[in-house]
């Protein structure tokens, strides 16, 4: 990774992305939504939203409002603005809950999927159980009889071997 100036600069103003995904269904889901150009928008608002260049940008923004007398006490048109910026953001992290909850919603349902598989595996596995257990009945009562049946002919064959 490069450690220029200009490199630097960029990282401290524009939020990293996100990690993709490892899960199929949520790289799938990725894929969806990065073709719709207002889910990029979106998606690139909040990120900037949440990070702390934005807050940065906000705190050098007020304090060249205030120390500059863009406007006069109390600060009605920057109130405006402000106001503005917050109904905007809110509708941002509405729109990032939502997708966060399909992305719960596609890991829910995938789980879910995967618990019926393996309850369906479980059911097999005990079927064959069962079958294992019955076949190991009647081999060892195959066994008793074979045996009863060497006994009372005086033990001259043995189980297993050919009269």
């Amino acid at each position: 990774m490069s450690n220029t100036p200009s490199h630097r600069l960029q990282r401290a103003i524009v939020p990293p992305k996100l990690p993709h995904p490892i899960n199929p269904e949520l790289v799938k889901h990725a894929e969806e939504r990065a073709g719709h150009l207002q889910d990029r928008i979106a998606d690139a608002i909040t990120r900037f939203a949440g990070s702390m260049q934005f807050v940065y940008i906000h705190i050098i923004w007020f304090a060249v409002w205030i120390i500059f007398r863009v406007e006069n006490y109390p600060f009605g048109l920057l109130t405006m603005i402000v106001s503005l910026e917050a109904i905007f953001l809110s509708t941002f992290v509405m729109i990032s809950q939502n997708r966060a909850d399909a992305k719960r919603q596609i890991i829910a349902d995938q789980q879910w999927n995967t618990v019926q598989e393996e309850d369906q595996q479980n059911r097999q596995l005990l079927d064959l159980s069962q079958q294992i257990l019955e076949l190991t009945r009647a081999v060892h009562g195959f066994a008793r009889l074979a045996a009863a049946n060497t006994g009372a002919s005086g033990g001259a064959a043995e189980v297993g071997e050919p009269h």
